[in-house]
């Protein structure tokens, strides 16, 4: 019996069956990041995003459109095209002190095919037996932000709907709460973004048919049951500064840390269950038509090859933009998917459009 279409089904679950458990990375898809820009300057935005991907990156940054309208896109594959994550958003300003914004991130892999029916009862293979499904991931964002009274402050929010699905087997509904703050002091700013802050509850429920279970019971693989998988909060805090090099020329440095509560990883600060991953990010600037970008994070520790001691790896990035006269931005970076072992490099691009109400004169 052919096992491929088990192994992925089961890996991409990441469920394994128990009742309301809380694994690490949980719903990992949305740690990704959106946009070439935030990719490129190793997700270190925490505290300087202001446009319509702040949504994602810090819901209160939001306040910082300057445009009636912002609309963003950005498609890019993983695994020599195996898999495909997609991100789309719109944001509008409310008025001088509000903006709203609502975006959708999806991950997923197509065409993966199903060979529970390769061999039928009698022990013949026949490969039009053969059918497909797909494993996909999906978030929703509804995101308002707010300048408060205090000068310099913003908070925002985001109320986010998760869907997951793995072809017509299993798929779960999952509700969240994001919320954040930033404050800007003459050139510095500072932010700050909790995510999942009440817990994400991911429902997972699978429909499974008599053929597959006894495919399950023939490799003598666990059944998976229905039940609860939770996301725990992640707090994000960034501290950013603008320099003016010369007339039309500034630098822009981030420094951010991400802190999880799901027990121990391998990052640079590790421990249970706090764990904390710096991201390190620079921008520089000429005309705001063209931007250089940079940064630094994935910081982790690994064992090296010879000796009995820690090797302390990190992952590179780097990227571009192009403001084309404030109406459309052209940004690439080109990022790790994170896995240091093979350093597979993928170009990443997003577009982003401004638009502005005429006015009569």
């Amino acid at each position: 019996m052919n096992k491929v279409a088990l192994i992925l089904f089961v890996m991409l679950l990441h469920v394994h069956g128990a009742l309301a458990q809380a694994p690490k990375y949980s719903n990992e898809f949305l740690s990704i990041g959106v946009g070439a820009k935030g990719l490129s300057m190793s997700k270190a935005l925490v505290a300087s995003t202001n446009d319509v991907t702040a949504a994602y990156w810090n819901p209160a940054g939001l306040t910082g459109i300057e445009n009636n309208l912002q609309i963003a896109a950005q498609h890019a594959e993983y695994f020599a095209g195996i898999a495909k994550y997609d991100y789309g958003a719109v944001a509008a300003k409310v008025d001088d002190q509000s903006a709203l914004a609502f975006s959708v991130i999806r991950f997923g892999v197509d065409d993966i095919p199903n060979t529970t029916d390769l061999i039928d009862q009698n022990g013949h293979v026949n490969y039009d037996r053969i059918t497909t499904f797909t494993a996909a991931d999906y978030g929703f964002f509804g995101s308002y932000a707010r300048k408060m009274p205090v000068e310099g402050l913003s908070v925002g929010a985001n109320a986010k709907v998760i869907y997951r699905q793995v072809g017509d087997m299993a798929r779960s509904w999952g509700f969240g709460v994001d919320l954040g703050a930033q404050y800007v002091l003459n050139q510095w700013r500072f932010g700050a973004v909790g995510r999942d802050i009440t817990s994400t509850f991911n429902s997972w429920s699978y429909s499974l048919d008599e053929r597959t279970i006894e495919v399950f019971e023939a490799t003598q693989n666990e059944l998976p049951q229905n039940g609860l998988e939770l996301t725990l909060p992640r707090l994000s805090l960034g501290v950013s500064r603008e320099f003016n090099i010369k007339d039309k020329i500034g630098i822009l440095a981030e420094l951010d840390a991400d802190i999880t509560t799901d027990g121990k990883r391998n990052t640079l600060v590790r421990s249970d269950p706090f764990s904390i991953d710096p991201n390190v990010g620079m921008e520089v600037s000429f005309w705001d038509v063209f931007y250089v970008r940079g940064g630094m994070g994935n910081f982790q520790r690994v064992k090296a090859q010879v000796g009995n001691y820690d090797e302390l790896t990190f992952q590179p990035n780097i990227g571009l933009g192009l403001n084309i006269k404030q109406i459309l931005c052209i940004d690439y970076a080109l990022t790790d998917i994170g896995d240091q072992s093979v350093a597979l490099y993928s170009h990443v691009f997003s577009l982003k459009i401004m638009i502005d109400k005429r006015t009569s004169e």
